[in-house]
């Protein structure tokens, strides 16, 4: 349902879905209320019998199309999967991130000299990082489609925190490219993976704002990082061995320990919370889970389509690849985060360039992370409210150009307080990350497309930082003029793609809604019992956007 709260029944005919309020008699509760509105994933209306969930989909037992809740009930329970669910998968992405990013505090401590390496050597390490990650990206989600993501996200971060905990031993160029690759190999996939555990729980509407509790905790992990930082790399010279060793040292052996926690608390969906470790009874009594099923299948019936632990087949696979209506937001994943990535990579070796020492250059990566969190989880909010996707992705090109336009043409005798300004707001800019990955699960239309979309999509991302990891040469430094070029030609390119984005949803929509207006009641029937339109293919299907 896209308003939380009010209470629910199943669709009745003729409801008019651009009505705001729509009110429905309610036998079962003293309140009478329920708010329908128009921005559902399928247009259910009077057609139930159409939706009903597979026998195998793991909480068909308490599926009830007649099933009603009021508000406080709804709300007390999203509270309690806030804590119990989004809370920990924030925490697995706590333990991805300091693995994943520690080594820019690591190059504050002199690990490429320690190493013999130089920035294009650095570069070429992240470019087999980022290219391990993305051919993961695929595989990994069919993996936790397969296994379940209860599964496979936690053995995925025991993995990762070995080869993370072994880079203290590093001794040259081949032995930094052999775990860049490793890591970015276990590495890949994570993400999709808990976006797709998420949307068990939540609906299209609610994932957007847990995303961004999601990408807070990434960029969180960095505050946290820096503070660590500061006082593991003050071990340098213990047992001989470089502030950088400890960190990677103790740094990986904490997601180890989480890892592990991991495999016993994540449940693998809301009907199946009974455990040795998480009780006898689960977390939820059986009206919770009542709820928990209807209220996500009335809001998307498709996630009743497969179980969670059902594989997609190489033939669906090569479906939702062909998808063509999917990829403009595959397009914007390619370049969206392009024009910041290189400041936010060397932002450590920027800072040490201009004069400050290596625990300055740690506490002074602070502000831009709190910036950073602050502009995600305000403009999230926005998209929510204002229900408007790429126009508030659009903010993030508006707000980066200045700062680019200012970066380029700064002259290199300037303060250097006057370049940390202007890379902390880079790095700082509107993050509008977890309001693509939202809309790339809700635009997918069923549960097999999701799979696959949420990993293409991710591996547009991924394939942006390894082409945004290059844009800056060690010829060019110090000041990078010729990257600053090519970064303000991505942004003004990106102008192009949200905006079309966007004008391309909304024409596929109308396109959809003059045909299915044009069908009696009988004649929609007709088409959901024959048809061989499956997800978002289906003319019941609207986008997002």
């Amino acid at each position: 349902m896209d308003n939380p709260g009010k209470l629910y029944s199943p669709p009745v005919p003729k409801i008019d879905f651009e009505e705001h309020d729509r009110h429905v008699v309610d036998d079962d509760s003293s309140s009478s209320h329920t708010s329908i509105k128009g921005n559902r994933t399928f247009l259910t209306e009077g057609l139930d019998d159409f939706y009903v969930p597979i026998d195998k989909y793991e909480g068909r037992h308490r599926y009830d199309p007649k099933f009603r809740w009021d508000e406080h009930e709804e709300k007390t329970l999203v509270r309690k999967i806030d804590l119990r669910i989004c809370t920990w998968v924030c925490l697995t992405f706590f333990a991805l991130q300091l693995d994943r990013a520690n080594i820019v505090q690591a190059l504050s401590d002199n690990m490429l000299k320690d190493l013999k390496l130089n920035t294009n050597d650095y570069n070429t390490g992240q470019t087999i990082f980022y290219v391990s990650f993305l051919s993961a990206e695929l595989p990994s989600q069919l993996i936790s489609k397969k296994l379940g993501p209860d599964r496979w996200i936690p053995m995925q971060m025991i993995m990762w925190s070995l080869v993370a905990s072994f880079q203290a031993f590093l001794n040259s160029r081949g032995s930094f490219f052999a775990t860049r690759a490793l890591l970015g190999l276990i590495e890949g996939g994570f993400i999709p993976d808990n976006i797709l555990y998420l949307s068990y729980w939540y609906t299209g509407k609610e994932l957007p704002r847990r995303l961004s509790y999601f990408w807070t905790s990434y960029q969180f992990t960095n505050i946290i990082g820096a503070f660590l930082a500061f006082g593991i790399l003050r071990l340098r010279g213990v047992h001989g061995m470089g502030g950088w060793r400890w960190l990677f040292a103790i740094e990986g052996a904490l997601t180890g320990l989480i890892g592990i926690a991991t495999y016993f608390y994540m449940p693998p969906s809301p009907t199946q919370t009974a455990s040795r470790f998480r009780g006898k009874d689960g977390w939820f009594n059986e009206r919770e889970e009542k709820i928990m099923v209807n209220r996500v299948l009335r809001d998307d019936p498709s996630k009743g389509d497969m179980h969670n632990r059902q594989a997609v087949t190489p033939k669906l696979l090569w479906q939702s690849f062909l998808d063509w209506e999917m990829w403009p937001i595959y397009l914007l994943g390619l370049s969206f985060l392009i024009p910041n990535h290189p400041i936010t990579s060397y932002l450590t070796l920027q800072l040490r360039a201009i004069g400050f020492g290596t625990l300055e250059t740690n506490l002074l990566s602070i502000p831009a992370y709190v910036l950073f969190i602050a502009g995600l989880l305000f403009w999230t909010w926005v998209s929510e409210k204002t229900n408007e996707r790429f126009l508030t992705g659009l903010v993030s090109q508006i707000w980066m150009l200045p700062l680019l336009v200012a970066l380029e043409t700064i002259p290199s005798s300037a303060s250097p307080w006057t370049k940390y300004t202007l890379s902390m707001l880079l790095v700082g800019t509107p993050y509008v990350h977890a309001i693509n990955v939202a809309i790339t699960s809700r635009n997918a239309g069923s549960v097999r497309t999701r799979t696959v979309a949420s990993a293409l999509y991710n591996m547009f991302v991924q394939a942006s930082s390894l082409i945004a990891q290059n844009i800056y040469r060690e010829e060019d430094k110090p000041m990078y003029r010729t990257g600053n070029k090519i970064l303000l030609a991505i942004c003004a390119y990106n102008f192009l793609l949200f905006i079309g984005a966007k004008l391309f949803y909304v024409w596929r929509n109308r396109v959809r809604e003059s045909r299915w207006k044009e069908m009696s009641h009988a004649e929609r029937s007709t088409y959901l019992a024959t048809t061989n339109d499956k997800g978002n293919k289906r003319l019941d299907f609207r986008f997002a956007h």
